[in-house]
């Protein structure tokens, strides 16, 4: 019988959500905001006025910070939308994997090797400075809703 209350939990978190309710009128530019079900970053937003029978609606233009897409929303401004919880942290750079995944020291010394070399600029920057220049290379990595990415790399402070 006591088995029925062995229960296991894949995660250690108290239950935190990854996003956050926000009434519209209260995003701002450069805030962040859930659209589509992605996490942006608000480039522009405007509000119209009222109709005869409405609210004010605001327009909401926002860029993936993931994927980088132009997306759009038209919401009333009384209405709630989804914040995400956008973390960053640095990470010290121990090697590039032969299938480009990011070799990263975490703080309690463990390695995190879950994050791929992105294929852009700084990705070719990373290793560019990693295997050709050999210096040491922190690297920022930014989460949000489960999501992961390398957004910045420098050179490691000596």
């Amino acid at each position: 019988m006591a088995d029925e209350h062995d229960v296991t939990f894949e995660s250690a978190d108290a239950g935190a959500s990854t996003t956050y309710p926000m009434q519209c009128s209260a995003l701002r530019k450069n805030g962040h905001v859930v659209i589509k079900g992605r996490p942006c970053k608000i480039v522009d937003m405007s509000t119209s006025k009222t109709g005869k029978h409405g609210h004010a609606k605001v327009h909401l233009v926002a860029i993936d910070i993931f994927t980088g897409k132009k997306l759009e929303d038209l919401s009333p401004s009384t209405h709630n939308m989804d914040v995400p919880k956008v973390g960053r942290k640095e990470y010290q750079l121990l090697d590039i994997t032969d299938d480009d995944f990011l070799s990263l020291m975490k703080d309690d010394g463990d390695t995190k090797d879950d994050v791929k070399v992105p294929d852009n600029e700084l990705g070719e920057r990373i290793i560019k400075m990693f295997r050709d220049e050999e210096k040491d290379v922190n690297v920022i990595i930014q989460t949000a809703m489960g999501e992961e990415v390398a957004i910045e790399a420098k050179e490691a402070p000596k």
